[in-house]
């Protein structure tokens, strides 16, 4: 999955399960596709199970080509994943040859090992990963209902970012990584083309995108296509050759000959078929699509690996909606001299002196944050990463219209990177920026994320993949963790940890209201200016997200409250026993887990601790 702000940035459809990297920097074992597949099936004994592992894997890197190049595989370089009604039924062929196979080796494992050599049992490693493998499946199976292929576009999911996110990553160190990248920019134009095939068939059934979300990735597309060849973002790979440089000059051609034009007409479609037809009002969230029920039911069991109720989380939102109001009033007493909640939100909102005054004092105080819990995080946890995290502006060309920040995981030999957004810096809080970077970088998404990637006997679906649930869960579960660990140096930041919570809380709350109840983006954003501190500009960002990535936003507090749970019920059984860097390396020591096996592992860790183990 995607993991984004506060979260994890990672390319393509967001509802895909990308968490990429190897283990770390360094020139490390073999990078190539024979060594990631054999990677694919590490610490697995099960032969079949290995095997299966192997062959998904497999066909993993091939249909996800830039993927595949985050993992250090350059195979399918020349390549972008196949779109269309053949490549879907394709997939989906795939996908249920997979699940009937894994079922199979469950099946047989019960049996026991009187089945055949193929349903030998399963140790409880294996069984571990077959659980989550299964999982992941049945996962990507429940939400083919969605068809989001034919209807989803937004800033961050669109034509454009697919080549953007390519870009960034190619390193041009030899001529056929020239020839590659050449050949990709040459084909882009049917990619575009099959995107607008797949836009017009979900049209023709009543499945578009909102019309907020469409205009403002139609202005994004636009100023991209304004901004002069050799400014463009789509010379990334050339940037620092000379303009007669050979292979400047072909993408140079290619870009405008080719990929100029084919976003041209992708644009075009956006802005005059889509556009008119667009969900508004109470039509803004899927219940204005006619696979919406079935599809946020399916995408709430996905990213909080349990079935929920639209209902249920909306009532628990609620709950800690009221529950934080009440700490603001009692904080800002403290810090602000007043009590009175509307009050202490506007001072938040509105007071010159707790925002930042440019850009440079942005990205420098997420820089001292950062090394602040590198600094701190020995203390509090037996393991860390050895994957180094970098600090880093969003991009000029997305920063108008996304998140406040995003974290990248690393992939192939590259940092992590805490993005941080420094577009109208004026309007970015310094009470919030502390927080922000203990979610986004360490202890938060950095250093749960690069620890699942480091595991030396996890397979590779589970060291660059897992549940929301998990990830954003724990970022926030950090949030917390930060003052116990002295990184916050006063009640403003705090307040802006209270900020953070009330504002994961009204996720839980608003997205169930756009989704299941037909709230508009208006009551959205309505109810998150009466309970949040983030300034409006962010706020209709933030909704804008909900409206295009459903049912993201509900793992955050739905986790953190999972995490706590956790935490104190092994506290009160513990007591002396307990050990929070012991507690903090069995919850991240098995990669991001469904919550249901979480819950068995803390479970067993508190049982052993407790025999005295």
């Amino acid at each position: 999955m995607i993991f984004a702000l506060g979260g994890c940035k990672a390319p393509g459809n967001p509802s895909s399960p990308v968490v990429v990297s190897d283990a770390g920097p360094g020139p490390g074992p073999d990078r190539g596709l024979a060594g990631e597949l054999e990677r694919a099936a590490a610490g697995v004994e099960h032969e079949a199970l290995a095997q299966l592992l192997r062959e998904h894997w497999r066909d993993r890197l091939e249909h996800a080509p830039t993927f595949a190049m985050r993992v250090g595989v350059h195979d399918f370089d020349a390549g972008w994943p196949e779109r269309g009604p053949e490549a879907r039924a394709a997939a989906r062929e795939r996908r249920s040859s997979y699940l009937e196979r894994a079922r199979a080796i469950d099946a047989g494992a019960g049996a026991g090992a009187g089945a055949g050599a193929g349903a030998a049992g399963l140790d409880d490693d294996d069984r571990l990963t077959l659980e989550l493998f299964i999982a992941e499946l049945e996962s990507a199976e429940a939400t083919q209902v969605c068809e989001r292929w034919a209807w989803s576009v937004s800033t961050r999911n669109n034509a454009m970012t697919e080549l953007l996110e390519l870009a960034e990553l190619v390193r041009l160190d030899a001529g056929a990584e020239a020839s590659d990248l050449s050949a990709r920019y040459r084909s882009f134009p049917a990619l575009v083309d099959a995107h607008i095939a797949d836009l017009r068939d979900g049209l023709g059934r009543g499945l578009v995108a909102d019309a907020e979300t469409l205009a403002r990735t139609v202005e994004m597309l636009e100023r991209q296509l304004d901004t002069p060849v050799d400014e463009s973002s789509l010379l990334e790979p050339v940037v620092e050759r000379a303009s007669d440089d050979p292979v400047r000059v072909e993408l140079r051609g290619l870009v405008t000959e080719e990929v100029v034009p084919a976003l041209t007409r992708y644009v075009a479609v956006l802005r005059e078929e889509l556009l008119p037809a667009a969900r508004s009002g109470a039509a803004v969230g899927l219940g204005g699509l006619p696979v919406g029920a079935d599809c946020y039911t399916a995408l709430i069991q996905q990213h909080i690996s349990e079935a929920r109720s639209a209902d249920e989380l909306h009532e628990l939102g609620l709950a800690e909606i009221a529950r934080i109001d009440d700490e603001f009033r009692s904080l800002g007493a403290r810090a602000l001299g007043t009590g009175k909640l509307d009050e202490v939100l506007t001072r938040l909102r509105t007071d010159p002196e707790l925002y930042f005054r440019d850009a440079e004092e942005v990205e420098r105080f997420a820089r001292e944050s950062l090394r602040a819990a590198e600094a701190a995080a020995p203390q509090w946890f037996g393991h860390l990463p050895a994957t180094p995290c970098e600090v880093r502006a969003i991009p000029d060309y997305e920063a108008p219209y996304t998140t406040i920040a995003y974290y990248r995981q690393p992939g192939d030999d590259e940092p992590g990177v805490y993005f941080i957004n420094t577009y109208a810096p004026t309007t970015r809080p310094r009470y919030e920026a502390r927080v922000l970077a203990i979610h986004e970088a360490v202890p938060g998404h950095h250093t749960q994320i690069s620890i699942a990637q480091e595991l030396p006997d996890a397979p590779a679906f589970r060291r660059h993949g897992g549940t929301t649930v998990f990830v954003e869960g724990w970022a926030l579960y950090t949030e917390r963790l930060a003052d116990e660990m002295g990184l916050y140096e006063s009640d403003l930041d705090r307040l802006g940890v209270l900020s953070f919570d009330a504002w994961r809380a009204s996720r839980l709350v608003v997205d169930t209201g756009l989704h299941a109840k037909g709230w508009t983006r208006e009551q959205a954003v309505e109810f998150m200016l009466a309970h949040t501190a983030l300034a409006k500009n962010n706020i209709v960002n933030e909704v804008d997200r909900y409206v295009g990535w459903p049912g993201q936003a509900l793992a955050y507090k739905y986790g953190q409250i999972e995490l706590l749970r956790l935490r104190a019920e092994a506290e009160a059984a513990l007591g002396a026993r307990f050990d929070i860097a012991g507690f903090h390396d069995v919850v991240l020591g098995a990669g991001a887990v469904t919550l249901p096996i979480l819950r068995r592992r803390v479970g067993a860790w508190v049982e052993g601790r407790g025999a005295g183990n």
